[in-house]
């Protein structure tokens, strides 16, 4: 199988409707290729281009297609007090956060390209978060049963620092994960994250007692889930 090739965006600070526009727009050219392509196989084609787009957001809550509700803690008048927006979205998973200081990433891959593995999928990803984490001296986890990735996730002290959720169609997928960096936690205590209510979420900041230089964990990621996949940045 060759080398897919992926093609590295970074859309910086971008709000979260232009952002979910924007992903659908690349997935569903990629969907419609790939759709092209089998029904006119006569044909030559380029190599389909998969995508993988960094950003932050500004204050937003999203709830995946799984998720309740009730797990938002505000109303109307309170995310206006907090500056915040609320998107029920098309991706697996509850509800989580993202704001500035997060890492965003969109990896919109075509997994046939990779491997038909959604769960694998996951996994790598998580192992592109975990290692990155070890570069700075942290130990990251799973907990079993969820994805994303943990802080001593067999302790009662168990928080997570990257949650996870995607969504895959003809396996091409969207959406993916949120990496706290300098993330301010506050505004998880206005949801429970992921559904889970007896757990922390923190931060690389939180863990490392200060701030840490965003763009050098963007690319120290960025190199490692090309790694773990395998792939050709372009």
């Amino acid at each position: 199988m060759a080398i897919p090739l992926v093609q590295f965006t970074d859309w910086k600070l971008i709000d979260y409707q232009s952002a979910w526009d924007k992903q659908e727009a690349l997935f569903k050219t990629l969907v419609d290729k790939k759709f092209e392509q089998r029904t006119h196989p006569e044909k030559e084609f380029e190599p389909l281009l998969n995508h993988l787009i960094f950003c932050e957001h500004p204050p937003v809550y999203t709830l995946g297609k799984s998720g309740k509700i009730e797990n938002l803690l505000l109303d109307e008048a309170g995310l206006a007090q907090y500056g915040a927006t609320f998107f029920p979205i098309n991706r697996g998973g509850d509800i989580t956060f993202h704001g500035p200081g997060q890492l965003v990433g969109y990896p919109i891959f075509d997994l046939e390209q990779f491997f038909t593995d959604i769960h694998k999928y996951l996994r790598y990803l998580e192992e592109a978060v975990i290692i990155t984490l070890a570069h700075y001296g942290i130990i990251g986890g799973r907990y079993e049963g969820y994805t994303g990735v943990w802080i001593d996730p067999d302790k009662p002290s168990a928080r997570k620092i990257c949650a996870m959720g995607v969504r895959c169609s003809r396996w091409v997928t969207m959406h993916g994960f949120a990496f706290n960096i300098n993330t301010d936690l506050s505004y998880f205590n206005h949801i429970i994250p992921c559904g889970i209510d007896d757990k922390a979420v923190t931060s690389l900041e939180n863990e490392l007692g200060h701030k840490v230089d965003f763009e050098e964990v963007s690319n120290l990621l960025k190199h490692n889930i090309a790694k773990q996949f395998n792939f050709v940045l372009g």
